[in-house]
């Protein structure tokens, strides 16, 4: 994961809560096939471990094909068992440095909420990215934290890691965030629960 200031694929793509639709995949290819999206996270809550691995799968190769890396939250077995490019832990989840001795060398993302406290035991720990948020009200899940823009100038001064923002992102705010030096933006909602646009319509309006 390179910090890349003038990045063009800054969107770290989250799944809907529920994939129950054939057409989600239809969606998906064409979102991916954009060359918009650096990385997309497969977050199903509410789902037996045998509906993730089925669904996992069938992601993981839209993934492959058009070179985005997959990664799955808060499971690091489940993302050994897909062989996932690598996991997202929250703070509720396993401790990073027992997902690494699963995951070996893939890429261990960590929630910070709005915490450089948090950040700095994520960097100690080996994370290889750290995500703030959430930045604006969401649908997508409960909001315990909210952060602040002024976190993403901060943890730019003690970290080189790539830093994702997270929380209500969409058309009429995404651009702050990148202007404060957010590196990738965590995106749900806005791309598949979208009331006026497709997803691939609402993915090419961000540029």
């Amino acid at each position: 994961m390179r910090d890349n200031k003038r990045n063009k694929k800054f969107v770290y793509l989250i799944s809907p809560n529920k994939i129950e639709n054939v057409k989600f995949y239809t969606d998906l290819s064409l979102v991916l096939k954009s060359g918009k999206v650096s990385f997309f996270q497969l977050r199903l809550k509410d789902e037996t471990n045998q509906n993730k691995l089925i669904i996992g799968k069938k992601i993981r190769h839209i993934c492959t094909k058009y070179k985005v890396k997959f990664l799955v939250n808060d499971d690091p077995l489940l993302a050994k068992k897909l062989n996932a490019d690598g996991c997202h832990l929250g703070q509720g989840d396993m401790d990073l440095i027992k997902a690494r001795k699963i995951l070996k060398n893939k890429i261990i993302g960590v929630t910070c909420h709005n915490s450089i406290k948090l950040a700095k035991e994520g960097i100690a720990a080996g994370a290889n990215y750290l995500a703030f948020g959430a930045f604006y009200s969401t649908q997508t899940k409960k909001v315990k934290y909210k952060a602040s823009l002024k976190i993403l100038r901060s943890i730019k001064k003690i970290t080189s890691l790539p830093i994702v923002a997270i929380g209500g992102i969409k058309l009429n705010n995404y651009k702050k965030l990148l202007l404060n030096k957010a590196n990738f933006l965590a995106i749900s909602g806005y791309i598949w629960n979208n009331k006026l646009y497709k997803p691939l319509e609402a993915l090419k309006k961000l540029k």
